[in-house]
């Protein structure tokens, strides 16, 4: 399938109610109002495609965009194509798929570090969530997201809006580690309520110590009795 191709059937899967829909989400430009469900399947259909995503990518169109980090290739997305998709990173939505791809790219991990300490919004945001992915990865050792515990307390109430919720999530995903949720917890007490303003959405931003212990005791009672 083509380029053009693709773009009429995202024409064709868009609606207006979904367009409503990221607009409160704080989708701000060219979109055709595609279901995550429908970008899925089109992906599903296109399979990985590396060539098409970065066409995809260079149009600017959100639906595009974000079918684009379901099918271009992570192995291929070098230190200049990640600098060049997180500046243009405008919203949450984008923000938080590009990040998915992002952490499987080979200089997914030095990258982050980079954009952690950001001043621009969504550049920063990308890379706490990259972190927060990173936490789920045993490969990742524990004092390396350790020693980000001081950094999210000190500066979490400082950093811009989406920031500070990316660097909430972050500091979850780290405290759902056995060796590291005590020290998470003192972090969550230390910083208090976090606030991001979710715009015309019902979003809320979890409490991470509440969090923690709820998806804690979830995950042991659903692990199979010996």
């Amino acid at each position: 399938m083509t380029a053009e191709e693709v773009f009429q059937q995202l024409e064709s899967l868009g609606s207006e109610q979904t367009r409503k829909t990221y607009r409160r989400h704080g989708v701000l430009g060219e979109m055709y109002g595609v279901s995550y469900a429908n970008l899925g399947a089109l992906a599903k259909k296109l399979k990985r495609n590396h060539p098409l995503a970065l066409a995809l990518w260079q149009s600017g169109n959100h639906d595009a965009r974000m079918l684009a980090t379901m099918i271009a290739d992570p192995a291929q997305l070098d230190g200049k194509i990640l600098d060049t998709w997180v500046a243009d990173l405008d919203s949450a939505p984008l923000t938080d798929a590009f990040a998915k791809i992002a952490d499987d790219a080979p200089d997914g991990t030095k990258k982050s570090a980079k954009w952690r300490k950001s001043k621009e919004e969504w550049v920063s945001s990308a890379g706490w969530f990259i972190t927060a992915q990173q936490a789920g990865n045993p490969a990742v050792a524990d004092d390396s997201l350790a020693a980000l515990l001081p950094i999210i307390e000190a500066t979490i109430h400082k950093a811009k809006n989406r920031t500070r919720y990316a660097m909430n999530t972050a500091l979850i995903s780290i405290g759902l580690r056995p060796g590291l949720r005590q020290q998470a917890i003192a972090t969550a007490r230390a910083i208090g309520k976090v606030e991001v303003d979710h715009g015309q959405t019902s979003c809320k931003t979890p409490d991470a110590e509440s969090y923690i212990l709820k998806t804690v005791e979830h995950r042991e009672k659903s692990r199979p009795q010996q």
